[in-house]
């Protein structure tokens, strides 16, 4: 059984924290966590009873971790998961993998050096909604998939989340925030990406907290807040891609897929569930699919988990580090079209996972 130490003890980790000692606690182990705030990695060390580590060093260094876990800032991933292989530890960072392409070939890189593994979140592909939409295109209830549609439109974490601020800087913004979890979805569906193109802007260069731990505070906003691409898929198909921190209300799905013989409505792929809704050719009605498999509730920790028994069996695993650099590299590359006003052709291909 593998042991998993946790780096990070914020926001996004006490549903990791839970799920790794509560629903897939018979399949890893958690052995530790850390945090630069060392009263946070104790008090998490005493509820889940645990190590804590003061420092990266230190839990790199630890013979009862073999996966750490990484849930730092996005700014972080890159030096904190290259420490870990380069220590010979697996690594499985939240997303993004990192926030530049060179960062993330790096890690990848090194990795295969050291004889080690990378995983990423999003994990939620591997839930029951995503799952059950991969099965019915693969039985071609739609038939041959032509097109996609995907919008994550909301108005900024400002107003609930405890510390926003990094939300807006580098590594931050609803593609790079939100974007994984549509990306991930959509290849998961559809296959590789081979070229984007988009359109991208910072709509307003400040913003201010409304939530309370940083009530009133103004954020200097410096990564695009509306971002637009449209994926053209190496199978043929066609997607488009809404990412927005600048929108109070819409009516438009989270993802939808039209095939030549229907369209399926996808559930919201930040979650694990459904409702998976399929409308087939001539049908007047809506049908609800009925879910393949258990994990339709909050499943995070799913990814790595599944990763550790990958590792125990020698076979891949599925939220792998190539594929969260496909998603990096579409992401960066409706950046780089919206700045150079051209197509943007992806670099590395991969398979459907």
């Amino acid at each position: 059984m593998q042991r998993i130490g946790v780096i990070g003890i914020g926001n996004i980790s006490k549903i990791y924290l839970d799920n790794l000692t509560g629903m897939f606690g018979k399949r890893v182990k958690l052995t530790a966590v850390m945090n630069t705030t060392f009263e946070k990695a104790k008090k998490a060390a005493e509820d889940y009873n645990v190590t804590a580590f003061k420092t990266l060093d230190e839990i790199l260094k630890s013979a009862d971790v073999d996966i750490l876990l990484n849930l730092t800032p996005p700014k972080q991933h890159y030096e904190i998961a290259l420490a870990a292989v380069k220590a010979g530890k697996h690594i499985y960072n939240e997303k993004p993998i990192c926030i530049k392409r060179k960062e993330a070939a790096q890690l990848l890189k090194t990795a295969v050096k050291k004889g080690v593994r990378v995983g990423s979140a999003p994990d939620t592909f591997l839930g029951a909604g995503i799952q059950t939409c991969k099965k019915l295109i693969d039985d071609g209830k739609i038939g041959t998939p032509v097109a996609a549609a995907s919008f994550m439109m909301n108005h900024g974490p400002e107003d609930w989340h405890p510390s926003p601020h990094f939300f807006y800087k580098d590594g931050g913004g609803p593609l790079f925030d939100v974007g994984p979890y549509y990306l991930t979805a959509l290849v998961s569906l559809l296959g590789t990406v081979a070229r984007v193109s988009g359109s991208a802007r910072i709509s307003m260069p400040a913003r201010t907290i409304t939530s309370k731990q940083h009530y009133g505070e103004i954020i200097n906003v410096e990564v695009p807040t509306h971002a637009a691409g449209t994926l053209d898929f190496a199978s043929g198909a066609v997607g488009v891609l809404v990412t927005s921190f600048d929108v109070y209300s819409h009516s438009l799905p989270h993802i939808e897929i039209y095939g030549t013989e229907g369209t399926l409505k996808v559930p919201d792929p930040n979650t694990f569930g459904g409702p998976v809704l399929v409308r087939r050719l001539r049908e007047e009605e809506w049908t609800t699919a009925p879910l393949i498999n258990e994990f339709s509730d909050n499943s995070r920790g799913l990814g790595i988990t599944e990763m550790a028994e990958a590792i125990e069996e020698n076979r891949p695993h599925r939220a792998n580090g190539e594929l969260a650099f496909h998603v990096l590299d579409i992401m960066q590359g409706i950046y780089d079209a919206s700045a150079s006003g051209k197509y943007y052709k992806i670099r590395r291909k991969l398979p459907r996972t």
